[in-house]
């Protein structure tokens, strides 16, 4: 089905969230970099704390519920006593702010004059502090799409959050090397009118902040938030996805949510069903004969069963609101979010799971329902069991009346999960520990002066100096790509050859499951000097750069001969030549009109890698003719 986005009153912003390549952390002159190295670790316990106006965050709160432990891993360079909180932040980064303000003029934002700050309070682990250090260094501004202009709200510095490891219901271990790390956030005006068009505009954000050529080029290096709202729905902020291409699928997946849970409002309303009593039933004996694996599982842990029942509201809980998600999963996530269960069984997905038909009209049974009616299953310890029938209750009312606002992580599908309640301005508050830094107008004009090219200034250069067509030429300025293009061909390797390479080459790979980001510039300079100077043909690229990312500490030299990718010499390929056409002669002979091409694909076959194609193609052509006529 087609939507009108107009007519639903779609409204949707982004936060664009980049890492920036600088020598140092955001606070401390700790190394920006990420290490597999642990030395030590530590845990803490965190707690909400009441804002100046004596509030407390709701997200905050949740997460306090959960009371669960933070451990955190220390590492040798990329961790100091700041990031412990045993010691005040320092000074903010000086290289980071440059970098902010020449995104904030590419933005065409104002400057602040003063960058102050500030304290947004985070419980969930994430941060050592039980806060992130944020700071606003531009305001408005605008990106323009086509005819259209999408308003800039804010330009902010801040620092990134530690690292997740792992976690389960009672902890989460966090590595302490992404703490800190600068991290520019761009957020937009809700001004973007459909999902293609929110694509477009991450894109032109992005490009922006690369074109600086500060921005950091790693997997998660980069994250988008999605805000959005529909009328008669909620403000809904998604967060982390990393795709572009993701970003109109999570969009077009979330108004499917929000339509359908307006469409389960008006069915509960119109059928009349009434509101869950806070009656429930302890049926732990009714399984005492099971064969169910799942629910014997939680017997022999000496959890209980209670059963929630649900007048008039089968085929309700298996309303469908996303592919695969039902309102059901939107209940599962409150109660693994609010509590320490693994999620819920209800009556539209049974019998199933071993649960046979006999049980579920036993448990209908002893709670008195009736064929209309529906029940939900929660399975472990009583007291998380009962307050989870607390938790659904209140979620099953609310959908009687609104959507609630939320905020909700993105899965690979594009679906959406619950993760806490929407934040409010409670979080907020002024960091003590480091003076505001004044950005004068000297300061600005210097980096007005050296801020980089346009897009299309880039595009004209790639296309009319190094003879790129346009997509070639787009697709280095996409994946960023230029900087080390231009150092390659400046070595002398021809312009075609190196963005095909960095291009179309690498977008192979990865499609093919190799590990590119493994590689580095050196890695790729080192291959086309190998190209350069003979040592090397341009058709073992691809095979010398997918093997060198499994092990990237191999030296080239030695992966050539290992792979036996050296270079043949003239006097050698025609040597091979010759044998592979004396030894496919009735090939060749049974080829007739198509003999070169037949010969041509036996000759590659063999030297792929080892001989440069047009070098290979001239001598076969040289010496086919002769040897067809004498064996013929």
């Amino acid at each position: 089905m087609k939507i009108n986005y107009e007519e639903i009153g779609l409204k949707v912003g982004l936060e664009v969230h980049q890492q920036l390549e600088t020598e140092h952390k955001l606070f401390c002159s700790c190394k920006n970099m990420l290490e597999e190295k642990v030395v030590g670790d530590f845990f803490r316990k965190l707690r909400p704390t009441k804002s100046e106006l004596g509030e407390y965050d709701p997200a905050a709160l949740m997460e306090f519920s959960r009371n669960r432990t933070y451990i955190y891993q220390i590492t040798p360079n990329t961790s100091c006593l700041v990031e412990l909180d045993e010691e005040p932040p320092h000074m903010i980064n000086r290289e980071a702010v440059e970098i902010a303000l020449a995104c904030a003029l590419l933005m065409n934002s104002r400057i602040v004059d003063e960058i102050h700050v500030m304290r947004k309070e985070v419980i969930d682990g994430s941060n050592t502090t039980g806060f992130q250090r944020t700071a606003i260094v531009a305001l408005g501004g605008f990106v323009v799409d086509g005819n259209d202009k999408v308003e800039i709200q804010t330009i902010t510095l801040e620092e990134d959050s530690c690292r997740k490891i792992e976690e389960d219901q009672k902890k989460i271990v966090y590595r302490l090397d992404r703490q800190g790390i600068p991290l520019i956030e761009i957020a937009t005006a809700p001004q973007i009118k459909d999902p293609e068009q929110a694509r477009r505009i991450a894109y032109r954000i992005g490009t922006l902040v690369y074109s600086t050529g500060k921005a950091r080029r790693i997997l998660g290096s980069i994250r988008q938030d999605i805000n959005l709202s529909i009328s008669r729905g909620a403000k809904t902020e998604i967060k982390g996805v990393q795709e572009l291409s993701m970003i109109p699928k999570v969009i077009e997946l979330e108004i499917q949510r929000q339509l359908r849970l307006l469409e389960l409002k008006e069915i509960l309303n119109t059928r009349n069903v009434p509101r869950p009593s806070k009656t429930f039933f302890i049926v732990t004996d009714l399984f005492a004969d099971t064969q169910s694996k799942l629910v014997r599982r939680h017997l022999d842990s000496g959890d209980s069963v209670i059963l929630l029942p649900l007048k008039k509201m089968k085929g309700l809980l298996g309303f469908e609101l996303q592919p695969n998600r039902r309102f059901a999963s939107e209940l599962a996530d409150y109660v693994r979010s609010w509590t320490r269960l693994q999620g819920l069984l209800h009556s539209d997905e049974l019998p199933g799971y071993g649960i046979t038909e006999e049980e579920v009209k036993r448990l209908m049974d002893y709670a008195k329902l009736e064929d209309e009616d529906a029940f939900i299953l929660f399975m472990g310890p009583k007291e998380e069991c009962i307050a989870a029938t607390d938790i659904v209750i209140e979620r099953i009312n609310m959908a009687f009346e609104k959507i609630p606002e939320e905020t909700r992580n993105v899965a690979t599908d594009g679906t959406t999960r619950f993760a806490r309640s929407r934040p409010g301005s409670a979080r907020m508050y002024v960091e003590t520990d480091i003076p505001p830094l004044k950005i004068t107008p000297e300061f600005i004009e210097k980096i007005r002066s050296n801020l980089p090219l346009k897009i299309e200034d880039r595009l004209a250069i790639l296309q009319t100096k190094y003879s790129l067509n346009q997509q070639l030429a787009q697709e280095l300025i996409d994946n960023q790509s230029e900087g080390l293009f231009e150092k390659i061909v400046s070595i002398g390797v021809k312009p075609s050859i190196a963005a095909t390479t960095l291009t179309q080459t690498l977008k192979y790979l990865k499609r093919s499951g190799i590990s590119v980001e493994n590689l580095t510039e050196n890695h790729f300079i080192s291959v086309f000097k190998a190209l350069n100077d003979g040592k090397i043909a341009k058709e073992s690229i691809e095979i010398i750069l997918a093997e060198w990312s499994k092990t990237p500490s191999q030296d080239l030299d030695h992966l050539i001969d290992r792979l036996n990718l050296r270079l043949m010499s003239v006097n050698e390929i025609e040597r091979a030549i010759s044998q592979i056409l004396e030894e496919n002669l009735e090939v060749l002979k049974n080829s007739k009109e198509r003999v070169f091409d037949q010969a041509m694909k036996l000759v590659m076959s063999r030297l792929r890698g080892r001989a440069d194609a047009s070098e290979v193609t001239k001598i076969l052509k040289t010496k086919l003719d002769s040897f067809m006529k004498s064996n013929i």
